[in-house]
């Protein structure tokens, strides 16, 4: 559908706000001038697309110069139109806002990483600043991803993902329900279109059943609530798609067993009728034991209010009821607009301020970190999670994602709370730290006063929140740099040995003064003291580390392989698979430093008493022997023999996050191919997540390629590696 001037005003009439209608057509005429002869992907005229965002703003019950912002969002980017003209024609705000968005755009750094953590930090200071600038660019990726199949394949799987990650999480703790919810479906069908149209389909069989079975719910109700007097507007509604799939494909639910697809909500004027309602609704159905959830007493941190109950039908089909005030709805509908569309939306201690402070939290832990992972980690924890409401000893109500630990509970406190923490009890027991904490616990966290006491590292192994780890690695940072220097020098080095990363004394120095300036660190230590208390992850920079190991080592012996002089006539077979030049009956090994496969280019070195040892041709170590001249005589030519059917090891690198059943869907996925696993280890990381070595047995570099596309996909692999690549 294309957008158009007419269409938005329109809306606007419809409205019962009052909009500045000469402000709005002036930013439209600028925009439509600025954006002339302009056409998005799909061909329609690009203002069309700042008019949709606008449009989508209006439903949302924005206001006049949200509106102006929106038709202006792509003008200064785009176009010659500069944030001083725009700030002369529309005042401050409008130009405040404009610019908000303007620098959430394209970012010119030297990775897709560090655009990434770049754009996500500026956004979050935007927020701070003005909540509406976050406002339209969920509007603005709202239309593209409406758009989103004119773009090329994988740029839909990229802005899909980026979307599933980002956007929706922030829309979820915004409260805007709607927004949340297309985003998910939109992209859900791109990530996963095979499970996407399963979902649809089951759907669809019982769309008649599930309607008929909704409306008799909703007149049922009605005409008992009547007899008590009471008229409530009730509303059916289908769980969304993404909402399904999680609890289908994520959690492994039969179809049947997702109770809340149906739901009903009746809406009533105050509290007590809430309340009221919900003891005649459980006289009228069964309830399912657990299955109640009181989020009036106990918010949801996006302000969020309703009565959940699930309930049991005559027929025995599962539904849930939803309970709220129309206040309670509106928020609930529109989040933090409802600010905007209702004037009596936030009063009392629902103060526009209080409701934001979890953006500051984000921005505050993002400053301690230089790894994109642990703040996407944020928004996916933190802020996109269900969550879990604990009590202190006082009564107060602290608010938690799902697997948060007693560690993670003492930092919602306070940090100073956290860092003296030595102990805890739960509902009056003592627990170990790494014990996660429940909805309607009481937690009491047991303090000392010494001054010398301070967070154990082990804690961020186990603790859920980016609060509580930041706060732990700022601890760290502040006290504790002499030791983070000597833990961070030797995890380096260690990590230089493993990946067979060697140099003279004088290079090392400046190729670990170069690694440290990319990571914008000032000194040498100061990279050193990141690592140690976790403010730099090695796994998520090692891959660049030794690509740029690599080149310094090929830069200094360019041609080093073609002075080899292989002077052998004939071919000669080995039982490995591999055909040496000029030697028969061969004892052939192959390499652990690169481990080749057949498909890559090989070559052969004549050990002592030990035969030919096997290497890629641009193996590190390779390339490091041969700077030795005396070396160059034991080289020798070596290639595969064809259509042998031998398996050769191979080792892969994994890094994804940690979660329950990683290890069991990565050995699956193994198992899928047939192939032998000789070994299969894991360990957790500094940064929360995994390292998973695995060693497998393979035909050739084609399978594993396959084999490394396919764990890829697996939920929370972050990168698979081949070992000594």
């Amino acid at each position: 559908m294309i957008y158009t001037l007419e269409m938005l005003m329109d809306l606007i009439e419809k409205t019962e706000k009052i909009f500045d209608t000469d402000l709005i057509n002036k930013a439209y005429k600028i925009a439509d001038e600025a954006h002339k002869g302009q056409n998005r992907v799909s061909g329609d005229p690009y203002v069309s697309h700042p008019i949709a965002v606008a449009y989508i703003l209006v439903e949302l019950g924005m206001d006049t110069d949200c509106i102006c912002a929106a038709l202006l969002h792509d003008v200064v980017e785009d176009t010659d139109t500069s944030l001083t003209q725009i700030q002369k024609e529309f005042g401050h705000d409008v130009s405040l806002l404009v610019d908000g968005v303007t620098k959430l755009g394209k970012v010119p750094l030297s990775t897709r990483e560090e655009q990434q953590a770049e754009n996500i930090r500026k956004m979050f200071l935007a927020m701070s600043q003005d909540i509406r600038v976050v406002i339209i660019k969920l509007a603005d990726r709202l239309h593209n991803m409406r758009t989103i199949e004119f773009m090329p394949p994988q740029k839909q799987r990229d802005k899909s993902l980026e979307t599933m990650e980002i956007y929706a999480p922030i829309a979820h703790r915004l409260g805007i329900r709607a927004v949340k919810e297309e985003l998910e479906d939109i992209a859900l069908r791109y990530l996963d279109p095979v499970a996407c149209k399963e979902i649809e389909e089951m759907l669809e069989i019982k769309k008649e059943n599930r309607n008929k079975f909704i409306d008799d719910i909703k007149l049922k109700i009605l005409g008992r609530l009547n007899e008590y007097g009471l008229v409530p507007h009730i509303e059916g509604r289908v769980k969304s798609l993404y909402g399904i799939y999680r609890k289908v494909y994520m959690a492994g639910r039969a179809f049947e067993e997702v109770y809340d697809i149906y739901a009903v909500r009746v809406i009533v004027s105050t509290v007590i009728e809430c309340y009221n309602i919900l003891g005649i609704i459980h006289d009228m159905f069964q309830p399912i034991p657990n299955r109640f959830k009181d989020y009036i007493s106990t918010p949801k941190p996006n302000m969020y209010q309703s009565l959940h109950t699930t309930l049991i039908s005559k027929d025995g089909v599962p539904f849930e009821i939803q309970i709220r005030t129309w206040d309670m709805h509106y928020t609930a509908e529109y989040g933090i607009a409802a600010h905007w569309k209702y004037k009596a939306g936030i009063h009392g201690k629902d103060k526009l301020e209080e409701r934001l402070a979890w953006i500051r939290q984000v921005i505050e832990a993002g400053q301690d970190t230089e790894d994109v992972e642990d703040i996407v980690r944020t928004i996916k924890t933190d802020i996109g999670s269900e969550e879990v409401f604990v009590f202190t000893p006082r009564g107060d109500v602290k608010s938690l994602p799902v697997g948060s630990t007693v560690v993670d509970f003492a930092y919602a406190i306070h940090s100073a709370v956290g860092n003296k923490m030595i102990g805890a009890k739960i509902d009056g027991r003592i627990v170990s730290l790494d014990s996660q904490v429940k909805t309607g616990q009481i937690v009491e966290i047991l303090t000392t006063n010494s001054q010398n006491h301070g967070p154990n590292r082990a804690w961020l192994k186990f603790v859920k929140t980016n609060e509580a780890r930041s706060k732990i690695r700022s601890w760290f940072k502040k006290e504790r740099r002499e030791e983070n220097i000597i833990e961070g020098k030797a995890e380096l080095e260690r990590e230089f040995k493993r990946n067979y990363i060697n140099l003279d004394d004088q290079q090392m120095a400046e190729f670990i003064k170069n690694i440290a300036e990319r990571q914008h660190c000032e000194s040498v230590e100061d990279f050193y003291a990141s690592i140690g208390y976790g403010g730099i992850s090695l796994s998520r920079i090692m891959p660049r580390i030794k690509d740029d190991y690599t080149k310094i080592i090929k830069a200094q012996e360019p041609t080093v392989l073609e002075t080899i002089s292989m002077t052998q006539q004939f071919s000669k077979k080995s039982t490995s698979g591999v055909i040496v030049e000029g030697i028969d009956n061969c004892l052939v090994k192959f390499s652990q430093c690169c481990n080749p496969l057949p498909g890559d280019d090989i070559i052969g070195f004549i050990t002592r008493g030990h035969g030919v040892s096997v290497h890629k041709k641009d193996c590190i170590n390779v390339i490091s022997s041969m700077r030795d001249k005396s070396q160059l005589g034991r080289w020798i030519s070596v290639h595969w023999e064809q259509n042998v059917s031998v398996s050769y090891r191979s080792t892969l690198d994994i890094i994804a996050n940690d979660r329950n059943a990683l290890l069991a869907d990565i050995s699956i996925a193994l198992a899928n191919f047939r192939v032998p696993i000789h070994e299969l280890n894991a360990r957790e990381l500094k940064n929360g997540n995994a390292n998973i070595v695995a060693t497998i047995g393979i035909a050739g570099i084609e399978q594993l390629k396959s084999i490394m596309q396919k764990i890829s996909k697996i939920e929370g692999v972050i990168s698979v590696e081949r070992s000594g690549k």
